[in-house]
């Protein structure tokens, strides 16, 4: 099917400037709307339903995407065709791929996910790189998490920057916004969840909680800003802080790396939990590697947790 009317060939369209204008996040807020971009975007909003209401493709690329075209008139969205002048104009990228759409927002009240009692959360604590964030998101989906809660002063998840980096997540999963830290971590708390705070100075690493068979159990993950990590109040919140082991030569991990290997160690665990080690048997005559290093967020160091 399409698209219905004349192709729009002016950046100066109202419907232009209406789109254009969600690359401003007070803007974002004041409409519930976002901009989606790339095909890969565009399908994964389509699928879930309800959420498109406008979408943009250039006559070039009308035939490549006829599918997505026909799912977005089939679900009431206004689809119009623009010159590729237009599309890079509405486009947040140097090499648009000729399909963007305007969909609705897709956040979740807090309240709505704890009731859920998801198994495996994520409370971003003021992270502020939008790819991280997005990345992190995409990490989350992959891995089975539940929920994925942007607290603090974190970065608007649909921020074009993280909607491009979670690759369709954002549709995926349940993405909480605007929550203090402290009530992120009482909700995930008050479900029975127990959160763990990546932090590179902890004294505990992820290999001490998987040989004592404690990564199984239903878990919220913290993760901090990527400059400073998790500050020492925020830090008290959790029930245990955690750090990454480094074996090689690496000075630490950035913030989307290190999420990535705590929550598969969450994951793997919950799907095939691992029994705590047991002294004795072959394995005590493996020799042992050398104790390894942890990694913090990003570039920098965080000061040891004071217990």
């Amino acid at each position: 099917m399409p698209p219905a009317g004349a192709e729009l060939t002016s950046i100066r369209s109202p419907r232009v400037k209406a789109a254009r204008q969600l690359a401003k996040r007070a803007l974002r807020q004041r409409a519930r709307s976002f901009l989606a971009e790339g095909p890969q975007a565009v399908g994964e909003a389509l699928a879930t339903g309800g959420v498109v209401t406008q979408l943009f493709v250039t006559s070039a690329a009308q035939s490549r995407y006829a599918e997505l075209i026909r799912l977005a008139a089939a679900q009431a969205a206004d689809v119009q065709a623009v010159s590729g002048e237009v599309m890079t104009e509405l486009a947040q990228t140097i090499t648009p791929q000729g399909v963007l759409a305007v969909c609705r927002f897709v956040d979740v009240p807090l309240a709505q996910v704890s009731a859920a009692s998801p198994q495996l959360a994520v409370i971003l604590a003021n992270v502020r790189d939008p790819g991280n964030a997005g990345t992190v998101l995409r990490t989350a989906d992959a891995a089975g998490a539940g929920v994925v809660i942007f607290a603090g002063s974190s970065v608007d998840p649909y921020n074009s920057k993280a909607v491009r980096a979670s690759a369709g997540s954002l549709f995926h999963l349940p993405v909480v916004t605007g929550a203090p830290v402290e009530e992120a971590v009482r909700a995930m708390r008050g479900r029975g969840l127990r959160v763990l705070a990546a932090d590179g100075g902890a004294s505990a690493t992820l290999d001490d909680l998987q040989a004592a068979g404690q990564l199984g159990r239903p878990t919220a993950w913290l993760f901090g800003n990527e400059a400073w990590g998790l500050p020492a109040d925020v830090l008290d919140l959790a029930d245990q802080a955690v750090a990454v082991p480094i074996y090689g030569r690496a000075e630490s991990l950035n913030l989307a790396a290190a999420a990535a290997v705590c929550l598969y160690a969450s994951a793997r665990a919950q799907v095939r939990p691992v029994p705590p080690a047991r002294s004795g048997g072959p394995a005590g005559n493996l020799t042992e590697p050398a104790l390894p290093r942890t990694a913090g967020l990003e570039d920098c160091r965080f000061p040891q947790r004071r217990r």
